[in-house]
């Protein structure tokens, strides 16, 4: 209807950090009409109090926005009639934009993770924060703060001793045979885990390793979180089986393993890998290159992938 209830408000603005009191009086702030709805006028004018620098900014994505909607229309009607030369570049072109965009949406993200995990350490208050309702494009970036706070604890390495006992998890399942090579790997990571958990805990090596010419150095884990339309499911999970059946099938792949949570359409799909090499080869075959672009219609938000390198030595 053109305003905004404090509902419709708090189901937008919540950020993971102000309580529902706080978000509450921020709405009343805003609200200086007194009317219990928020319109186009009131919120203009308590944001463009505080635009600062993030003025200017907003002004070049409006001006990017037009740009890069031109280029597209300008695509869309010469690029079929163009040569094979004039086809690459375009597909060159496109592909450097969008490697520019996403560096610059890194940085983004990883700011306001940043600001936000400061304010919740300076502000240490127990008030249960509001969270994202509805869907909107930082929803996953609220996802991704909800999966960091519980990870969180006093002990800053936390995660990864959450990471290590993961993988401990994973390979106790019974997917691993008893005289695998990765025993004595799941061995060693156990010890880590509990040099990691110690108080006095020092992560300078205490040697140096020569890593031997053509020995395998490190081992690539990937890690998949999606969340499926529930309409979807079905279809994911078909396109997510033929997924699996010809990753494992790659030279380079040493293991594939999928979890699904009981009380949500969410699934986890750990990969191990080789090496990095086998890793980037992977990315680049038909089947996950298919599987990248039906995700676009089964996922409610975009999959969160998070990578690790291992020594291969451990």
């Amino acid at each position: 209807d053109g305003k905004l209830s404090f509902d419709e408000f708090k189901a937008y603005f919540a950020d993971g950090v102000l309580s529902g009191e706080e978000l509450h009086d921020l709405f009343h702030t805003i609200d200086t009409h007194n009317t219990d709805n928020l319109d186009t006028e009131e919120l203009c004018d308590y944001f463009s109090k505080h635009l600062g620098e993030y003025e200017n900014v907003l002004a070049v994505l409006e001006d990017l926005n037009i740009t890069i909607l031109k280029a597209m229309d300008k695509t869309k009607k010469d690029y079929q009639e163009a040569s094979n030369l004039e086809q690459f570049v375009t597909r060159f072109l496109l592909k450097e934009t969008l490697n520019q965009l996403q560096s610059l949406q890194s940085s983004l993200e990883c700011a306001m993770e940043t600001t936000e995990e400061q304010t919740r350490q300076e502000r240490k208050d127990p008030t249960k924060p509001e969270v994202l309702s509805i869907q909107w494009p930082g929803k996953r970036l609220a996802r991704r703060l909800q999966r960091n706070n519980s990870l969180s604890s006093n002990n800053p390495h936390s995660s990864t001793v959450t990471f290590y006992k993961c993988l401990s998890f994973i390979f106790s399942k019974g997917w691993i045979e008893e005289d695998s090579q990765w025993v004595i790997q799941i061995n060693r990571l156990q010890k880590l885990i509990d040099r990691l958990e110690k108080k006095d805990l020092k992560l300078e090596p205490l040697e140096e390793e020569v890593l031997e010419e053509n020995a395998r150095s490190h081992i690539m884990i990937v890690q998949h979180q999606m969340s499926v339309i529930e309409e979807k499911v079905e279809e994911f999970r078909l396109a997510l089986k033929q997924y699996v059946e010809s990753a494992s099938a790659q030279g380079g792949c040493l293991h594939v393993s999928i979890q699904k949570f009981p009380t949500n359409f969410r699934f986890i799909v750990y990969e191990f890998w080789e090496n990095s090499n086998a890793w980037n080869s992977h990315l680049q075959m038909n089947y996950s290159k298919a599987f990248q672009r039906s995700n676009v219609d089964f996922l409610e938000a975009p999959e969160l992938i998070t990578t690790m390198l291992v020594p291969g030595k451990y």
